[in-house]
Formats: C-alpha cells, structure tokens, sequence
C-alpha cells in the first residue's frame, strides 16, 4: 500500500492551471530530511513528515508555484502540484518493520500520486517538469527518467534539483556524518530496489543515494540550483554538533559572518568539491546549472529567493529566469557565481 510512515494515506496539494498553460504541469516534490533509525522513524509518525494526520489542508503556493505571473513568470498557469513528505526516504524506500509499525513506501507512494495525477489529466500534458527541495530535490534526481517515461516522446519533460546536491564530504572531525546517514536511510528502508542498475553495477547503495553519483546515470534534462554553501550541509553534514564536541563551529554554523578564516577556507573546500562534482554534468548541452555561493538552502519555493526585486542574481539573473531559459532553451543556463564573499545578492540564512 501507498502509505506514509504511520500507515495513513499520502496527500498532494494541486492548483489547477489556466490559459495557455492548461496542458503544462509541475510537479513539486516535498522536502524534510530523512529518518535513518527506527528510533528516528517512529519520531516522525507524530509529525506532517511521517504522517497525513498532521498536514495542512491548504499551504500557501509561493515562488515556482505561485499562480501569479509577477511571482512566477514561466510557470504560474501551468497545473502546480506540490507532493506531501511523509516516508522519510526522498520518497524511494520500499520495506516494513512490523514490531515498530513502521511502513517504508515511499516509492509506492510517488507510483500512486503518479498515476493519480495521470487520471487527472497529467497524461496528455505537452510539457512537465518535476522539481523537488532539499530532500525532494535528490527525489526529483531519483525519479527524474520515470518521470520522463510517463509521457509520450513528443512532450517536453524536464526535473529541478533544488538544494538537493547533497554532497558525499568530510565533516570538520575527519569523519563522514551524511554519509553514515544515507547509509541508515539506504539499508533501513531498502532503498536499493529504486536506485539506477546501473549505479549499482559500479558502486554500493549508499554512494548511489548521493547525486555526485547519481547525475550520470539520468538522461533526462536535469537542472541543479544548489546553493554553494548549502546552509542545511554546513549545519547537518560538515559541522553538526556530533562532529563539532567543543562547539568551536557553533558561531559559524548559525552565521558564516563570525567564521574564521580557517573555518572559510574549509567552506570554500566544500564549494570546489562541488564544483568539481558536477563538472562532467555541466558539459552536456541538455543540462542546467545555478551555484550561488550563498549560505542558503531551497530557493526555488520562497519566493524572496525566486523572483522578486531583490531576488538572488548570477550575472544578473534571477534564478525564476535561468529555469525557465533553460526550460523553454531560450538560452544556455551554466551560472556558476564566482566565490564567498563576492555576491551581494544573496538571501543568506542565518540561526538564530
């Protein structure tokens, strides 16, 4: 069964598109984390990411999926889905465990919400593109061809990774914590079954879960908008409290404005790291890029960091404008921002 976590039914919220824009659709896959536990998994049962029985009827549709032209010029009157988060596994995993009552179905969940929308007219749209954030934007990677294979070859059909080019780093103790993560995620909720065979012929599980391994096996035109100084991997993945004992990164981790120059020269590591992961990516005509040395995390939902005055700009561009460039092809989109501190329009986040 297509469930989420605590054995309740999986939701999306869907607002109709209109105009010239009526047979286009986007669907928006839901971000969150990962449970990688069953201690973890259990915890979210009680929350909107492990359970339907706590999700909003109605959320506010913002920056790539605002109805309003002025918010979102190339895709407001297309049919906007957004696809609620309530497995704990980038909506991929396909197991149990019985004695915790726990359900993994995240890919039934994404082939249920598929064929749903088909039934709603999604199966003749003549353009599509599937776009996630943060969790959902390695979602939107993993299932980037089986999106593309619901539609006929005369569609147009393209995916956005949104702050979802986790990378596979090394934390500020020396050790791996993201790594070790996906590797608890990957094995709990069996993760394997809906990885490329392809991947998996070359490597294991866990390192076919990380994008850096992931891109070259989609053939699908895939867009990756990725902060470089992606806020949530400072804080989750290359200094989290764990890696961190003595809280020397606690200032940092909250506000890159109190690091120190060595704390900048190992975020800037983290930047050429993922620039170089994704240099073989960018080389191919079909794909997109925009890597803003920001300290930020999903900008394609806000619309702060979509399209508006004072949105984030590589040579100036807005980020709501490379996307659709590159969607439409009106031009080639390779924005890579020089490095920190350089860009004076970015919406940097900062923790209180």
């Amino acid at each position: 069964m297509p469930v989420c976590l605590d054995g309740t039914l999986p939701g999306y919220h869907l607002d109709p598109g209109f105009g010239s824009g009526a047979n286009s659709w986007l669907v928006h896959l839901e971000g969150g984390g990962w449970c990688n536990t069953i201690r973890n998994c259990v915890y979210r049962k009680n929350t909107r990411r492990g359970s339907s029985n706590y999700m909003e009827n109605q959320i506010p549709f913002t920056g790539i999926l605002s109805n309003k032209a002025e918010e979102n010029p190339d895709f407001f009157n297309w049919n906007r889905v957004k696809l609620r988060y309530c497995d704990g596994a980038s909506f991929s995993g396909d197991s149990e465990n019985e004695s915790a009552q726990l359900q993994f179905r995240g890919q039934k969940i994404w082939l249920a919400a598929m064929e749903d929308l088909m039934s709603k007219g999604m199966q003749t749209a003549d353009q599509a593109l599937l776009s996630g954030c943060s969790a959902g934007g390695l979602a939107s990677i993993i299932h980037c061809d089986e999106f593309q294979s619901l539609f006929p070859n005369s569609s147009k059909v393209k995916c956005l990774s949104d702050g979802g080019f986790f990378l596979d780093a090394i934390d500020v103790s020396g050790g791996r914590t993201l790594r070790n993560m996906f590797e608890g995620v990957v094995q709990l909720q069996e993760v394997q079954k809906n990885l490329p065979k392809s991947c998996l012929d070359q490597l294991d599980p866990t390192s076919c879960f990380f994008p850096q391994n992931l891109v070259k096996h989609i053939e699908t035109p895939l867009f990756l908008l990725n902060a470089a100084y992606d806020a949530w991997q400072v804080q989750a993945s290359l200094a989290p409290p764990s890696a961190d004992p003595l809280g020397s990164w606690n200032d940092c981790r909250s506000n890159h404005a109190t690091c120190n120059s060595s704390q900048i020269q190992f975020l800037q590591d983290f930047r050429n790291q993922m620039l170089n992961d994704v240099k073989n990516f960018s080389k191919s005509s079909q794909t997109g890029l925009f890597i803003n040395s920001c300290f930020a995390h999903c900008q394609s939902e806000r619309q702060e960091t979509w399209f508006a005055d004072d949105s984030p700009l590589i040579e100036d561009k807005p980020i709501a404008v490379a996307v659709g460039d590159w969607f439409f092809e009106r031009e080639a989109v390779k924005a890579i921002d020089c490095a920190y501190p350089c860009d004076n329009s970015c919406h940097n986040l900062v923790f209180k």
